[in-house]
């Protein structure tokens, strides 16, 4: 599967074919235009998904190019990152100006403008409603996907959060904390192939919640295989003291709770809803119900 597409907008040859290798590589689909005429007719054919955009080019300069591009609706939320060999704080404030999402200096390091290039793309897919994250579908897909189900009674929807993650972030940081995001949308992943069906949908609603709808007519099973699963698996996320002790020891002194799955299920099969507000409210509301009662022990 690719990584994205790239347009590499660059009249020196030696550069253009150096990134297009290094790129292809990378799992990148890559495309070079030597002149800014070239790549703007291109970019109307087909879209990439980012472009790296050499500042000096024969015909126009790469400003004038970036500008052509924000100004069409088609290709005005393309990410492009600046490549030039100037380097002076004007000259980016220029390129930032007109839209630019980036700005690297000649001689550059490969490596730096690979993790540019991806959190470009990523910042952009975002946009386009995936979870920077995890890659899972979020925002207007998983709506897309609840409005289907108003139209058919074989589903079940699961809301499933993992609960204090944000003390694990407290703890570990950040970093360590999408770590866990990633392993729980590939264990969610893992139990679908093996216990749903292959129509089955898997989302990332919000930072700690994730959302499943599910054609299988063995939903207990599922979801009790996510429960055990996780409660496993998330253990090596943490250290050998805080997994021994079974809590969490904060900077302050204080200590919290290891991070547990609780889950808000409702099936059409059982449940009637007038919207799809209807159906997130009340997975809302039966996840709340089973958290409760753990939040008041810890109290």
């Amino acid at each position: 599967m690719s990584s994205g597409r790239i347009l590499v907008v660059e009249d020196d040859f030696d550069i253009s074919n150096m990134l297009r290798i290094y790129f292809t590589g990378q799992g990148y689909q890559v495309e070079v235009a030597a002149r800014g005429g070239d790549a703007l007719a291109m970019c109307r054919r087909k879209l990439p998904d980012l472009i790296v955009l050499d500042i000096m080019l024969p015909d126009m300069d790469g400003y004038s190019v970036c500008r052509e591009l924000r100004m069409a609706t088609r290709t005005s939320h393309i990410p492009v990152i600046f490549l030039t060999q100037k380097d002076e704080r004007s000259d980016k404030i220029a390129g930032l100006e007109l839209g630019a999402d980036d700005y690297i200096t000649k001689p550059f390091d490969i490596e730096e403008l690979k993790l540019r290039v991806r959190s470009a793309i990523r910042a952009h897919q975002r946009l386009n409603m995936t979870d920077p994250r995890t890659g899972l579908p979020s925002g207007r897909l998983i709506e897309e996907q609840l409005r289907r189900l108003m139209r058919r009674d074989d589903w079940t929807f699961i809301l499933a959060g993992i609960d204090h993650l944000d003390i694990f972030n407290d703890a570990y940081g950040f970093v360590a904390g999408d770590e866990v995001l990633r392993f729980a949308a590939l264990l969610f992943g893992d139990v679908l192939d093996h216990t749903g069906t292959e129509n089955d949908f898997l989302g990332h609603a919000s930072s700690a919640t994730f959302t499943i709808i599910t054609y299988s007519p063995d939903v207990g099973a599922l979801v009790s295989q996510m429960r055990r699963r996780f409660q496993e698996e998330v253990r090596p996320h943490y250290n050998f003291m805080d997994s021994e002790r079974g809590s969490v020891a904060l900077h302050d002194g204080a200590i919290g709770p290891l991070m547990t799955l609780s889950v808000g299920v409702v099936s059409g099969r059982t449940d009637s809803f007038a919207d799809i507000r209807e159906i997130t409210e009340t997975a809302a509301e039966r996840r709340r119900a089973e958290r409760e009662p753990r939040v008041q022990v810890g109290q």
